[in-house]
């Protein structure tokens, strides 16, 4: 066994890839329990449908996350692999426009491809976390990080081209998640408070960008069912029997679970009262089936990986890490709440999976292969750490 490879090993954060494993496995049993009739009934399938492809998912993501986790974070670094990375991006999010589905549920954000359905905007959250680490690590190393021109406007001015492509897409839950965590990088980049301030020009220059779409882009972005999640926003109720359905429903089966719930497979709302109740509103029949223990589950368990990125980025002492393990920390800890906001009603409803939890390939994949990351990150720190304690004595 290699040098490397044992380096590894030694430092591998098993809290971490633990808690990882349950939250998927967890989420796979939720997802049978959850889909059973809407597979039954809506799309005339077996009860097991979403289960097994779900398992075909997890399949994937956990290579995908070991691949990660095993692949040097530093090689981001190298400018070829950034300049593929960024072109991809910008390739799929384009084509999404011109060969895209999904207006039926009021977003065009899906690529079909052989092996199922892609969705960029999960890709383009991941590409501008590694992206903005890469490129501002490079210029804090330099001494240039404070330099608007040279090294922070570029990448403000792709993040404002990408996050804009989605908006097209009418996909707004995702464009503010990527604009918060693409912030939280620069954030823990190491730029100095004046120059953070100094961005208000850009960042405002990319809100006119922005309500420049919103404007021309009015009827589509604003869709009848989109106005409506925000007028059943303030009461859902008022709205019961409209717009405000599925959120409606959403408490009633939050408030029917109470402290220990039905009990798994007891879930009334999931039999055709909450719409697609294996996805974004998962945490609605966990906590009508499992109670409050359930939801504390998987709050605890997306708070550890949260507060555990952060952690890491604390303790870094690479720029690059840093920013990555805030980033990967920030896109998970964002996501949990938008979703649960949006359930909940402290925000509008987005439809934004909850990560781990949610059917979905794209999600579960794209962000197994930002936790890989994080892993690697998290031994790098390790080992770093074992270096500078062997170096003191």
């Amino acid at each position: 066994m290699n040098t490397y490879a044992k380096r590894i090993l030694k430092n591998f954060d098993f809290p971490l890839f633990i808690t990882y494993l349950v939250l998927c496995l967890f989420g796979l049993v939720m997802i049978y329990s959850a889909s059973m009739g809407t597979s039954v009934n809506r799309y005339e399938a077996e009860a097991d449908n979403f289960f097994k492809k779900q398992i075909l998912n997890i399949s994937i993501a956990l290579p995908a996350f070991f691949v990660t986790a095993f692949f040097p974070y530093k090689n981001y670094k190298r400018k070829n692999l950034m300049i593929f990375a960024v072109l991809s991006m910008f390739a799929l999010l384009f084509a999404v426009h011109f060969v895209g589905s999904g207006s039926h549920v009021g977003v065009n954000s899906w690529l079909s491809t052989p092996i199922g359905k892609l969705q960029p905007s999960e890709v383009a959250k991941i590409v501008i976390i590694v992206y903005f680490s890469s490129v501002f690590a490079k210029k804090y190393e330099a001494g240039t990080i404070d330099n608007i021109n040279q090294s922070i406007a570029p990448p403000i001015g792709i993040l404002i081209v990408a996050v804009g492509s989605i908006m097209l897409e009418t996909d707004i839950g995702a464009s503010l998640i990527i604009v918060m965590v693409a912030l939280s990088v620069l954030l823990a980049s190491g730029i100095k408070k004046r120059t953070f301030f100094k961005l208000s020009g850009i960042i405002s220059i990319g809100m006119l960008f922005a309500g420049l779409i919103l404007y021309f882009k009015w009827k589509d972005i604003m869709t009848p069912g989109r106005l409506g999640r925000i007028l059943s926003f303030v009461n859902p109720f008022d709205y019961a029997q409209g717009s405000g359905y599925q959120i409606a429903n959403g408490y009633i089966a939050i408030g029917t679970g109470g402290l220990k719930g039905l009990g798994l497979g007891n879930s009334i709302q999931k039999m055709g009262y909450l719409p697609e109740p294996h996805t974004d509103v998962i945490m609605a029949v966990i906590s009508e089936e499992l109670g409050l223990v359930g939801a504390f589950i998987v709050i605890g368990g997306l708070g550890f990986i949260v507060m555990r990125a952060l952690s890491i980025a604390l303790r870094a002492q690479d720029p690059q890490a840093r920013m990555l393990a805030a980033g990967i920390g920030s896109l998970i800890g964002i996501q949990t709440f938008v979703n649960l906001g949006g359930l909940t009603g402290l925000i509008p409803l987005t439809g934004v999976t909850l990560p781990f939890i949610s059917y979905g390939g794209t999600s579960i994949i794209l962000l197994s292969l930002a936790l890989g990351i994080l892993m690697n990150v998290s031994m790098f720190v390790k080992y770093e750490k074992t270096i500078r304690k062997g170096s003191a004595l």
